[in-house]
């Protein structure tokens, strides 16, 4: 769980990212709340024209006025490892004897390696997560009530022309292991024994 820490003290990784748990693909924090994660698909506002963009905020603001709970949106901005998508190409054309496509492959590897050598290549995603204070400690309500909040909001999304999905459980801890440890989820996705250790820990 080293991988999760980001000092040295005793403390655990529970007490540093407060989360008791996941279950179903919730988020079980401290003091009975609870969160629901979705990941959302995003649209080109500037693209749209005049007309459309002032539906789109109507459409918006109609959306906002039906919910009777808040809501947050995260977007998480990730580096993308261009040396491992490099290698992994070089690795393929390696595999074809024609010489015109190896060829092109070969510039095209040098293309990319000229440009990411002073850029970084960013993908963005978004999410929006979904709070529920419990008054008591029956799982089966607080999953329903989410379910339900979820089921709101995916409507109304998809209303914008936006897909939403559910994130699960490993989903939920692969998020918080790029946020907390962004160099080694840049370098290293969850792999097997970090995963038993997740689900060990937080599962």
């Amino acid at each position: 769980m080293s991988i999760l820490k980001k000092s040295n003290k005793p403390a655990s990784s529970r007490e540093q990212i407060r989360i008791d748990g996941v279950r179903d693909g919730i988020l079980i924090l401290p003091n009975k709340e609870y969160r629901l994660i979705l990941q959302t698909s995003s649209i080109n506002f500037e693209l749209m024209s005049e007309d459309e963009q002032d539906a789109l905020i109507d459409t918006y603001q109609n959306f906002l006025n039906s919910l009777n709970t808040s809501f947050q949106i995260v977007i998480r901005i990730r580096e993308l490892d261009m040396d491992k998508y490099l290698q992994g190409f070089i690795n393929k054309i390696n595999t074809h004897d024609e010489q015109i496509y190896k060829k092109q492959a070969e510039n095209y590897i040098d293309f990319v390696g000229k440009l990411v050598t002073n850029n970084k290549i960013l993908t963005r995603r978004f999410y929006v997560v979904l709070p529920y204070k419990a008054t008591d400690s029956d799982f089966t309500i607080v999953s329903e009530q989410l379910k339900q909040s979820a089921e709101l909001v995916a409507k109304g999304l998809g209303r914008l022309g936006m897909q939403t999905q559910k994130l699960n459980s490993l989903e939920v801890l692969d998020l918080f292991y790029s946020f907390y440890s962004p160099a080694h989820a840049k370098r290293q996705p969850l792999r097997e024994q970090t995963i038993q250790l997740l689900k060990e820990a937080y599962l």
